[in-house]
């Protein structure tokens, strides 16, 4: 067995109305996926307990989470999340979050560490937006920061759509660097202002999109001397996906993670990885794609 540490609980795939279960099961596939061909036994596996209302606080708005907890968003921010709310998925979110916050300190340990959800990116200070409640990776961060275990944060957010909410939320916090590169004209579509945006054009192909993360990456490393990563690997950057709009093949979409852990193993930076989107027809192609971001962990830390 190696020392890999993933966060997974049942609840991840929770059942949700009809039209929002598919963007769902992959929770539940990727582990069977990962387990079935060897890559990791069940020993890799830990399940998060829920989040404090405390830690929740040092990132989210007090009446913004007092009305997630008691169920009492109005319709039209039910609406902007994109199901209907109920206590099961308060209990979801929480649990990611406490998830990527484990996987903080596992990866302090072993150089890597992944949450199966997570990458909850759209949801701000006061406001949660498509499938995000609680942002889980800036939960995390400000929790390494309250704590004092780290100083200095790089967020590499390369989810097709812009980490908005991570970067309100940290929009006057010099010790965490966010960083998106999205499609320019996706979800969401008033965006927030990152510390680097790199928007890209529809139909970017993989090409394009490596090469850009090649020049700006260990740029950004070596300006910002980060003591920790927190890595979305939305696999929506895929030609296949419904709602990405760029071109990139599963192997350059394994080339991109490549480039990321790789600096991250080269530097000596831990490095949590959480899931993001996908939205490929074929629920093969999404679990494959993820579990290439797990195989690539693998292969280059164990």
């Amino acid at each position: 067995m190696t020392d890999l540490r993933i966060a997974y609980h049942p609840i991840y795939a929770h059942p949700l109305p009809e039209g929002h279960r598919f963007p769902m099961l992959k929770y539940e596939l990727i582990p069977e996926q990962l387990l079935h061909e060897g890559t990791i036994s069940p020993e890799n596996l830990f399940s998060p307990g829920v989040v404090s209302e405390e830690v929740i606080l040092w990132t989210h708005n007090k009446d913004y989470w007092a009305d997630l907890r008691d169920l009492r968003l109005s319709p039209k921010d039910q609406r902007r999340i994109g199901f209907p709310l109920d206590a099961r998925l308060v209990e979801r979110e929480q649990r990611i979050a406490q998830g990527t916050i484990d996987a903080c300190g596992y990866a302090r340990q072993h150089g890597i560490a992944f949450n199966v959800a997570g990458g909850t990116h759209h949801a701000g200070s006061n406001w949660g937006e498509g499938f995000c409640m609680l942002n889980d990776q800036a939960v995390a961060a400000n929790y390494l920061l309250h704590n004092k275990i780290s100083q200095s944060i790089l967020i590499v957010d390369l989810d097709v759509h812009q980490g908005n909410g991570t970067a309100q939320i940290f929009e006057n916090e010099p010790r965490v660097f966010t960083f998106s590169m999205h499609g320019a004209n996706n979800f969401p579509y008033r965006k927030e202002t990152s510390d680097l945006d790199i928007p890209l054009a529809d139909g970017t192909t993989g090409d394009e999109f490596l090469s850009i993360l090649k020049e700006t990456l260990p740029k950004l490393i070596a300006q910002q001397k980060p003591d920790f990563v927190f890595y979305l690997s939305g696999v929506d950057v895929l030609a296949t996906d419904k709602l990405g709009k760029l071109a990139l093949t599963k192997d350059e979409c394994r080339e991109r993670d490549r480039l990321v852990l790789q600096a991250c193993k080269d530097h000596h930076i831990p490095v949590e990885v959480s899931m993001g989107g996908g939205y490929s027809p074929h629920i093969k192609d999404i679990v494959d794609a993820h579990c290439n971001t797990f195989r690539l962990a693998v292969e280059l830390f164990f």
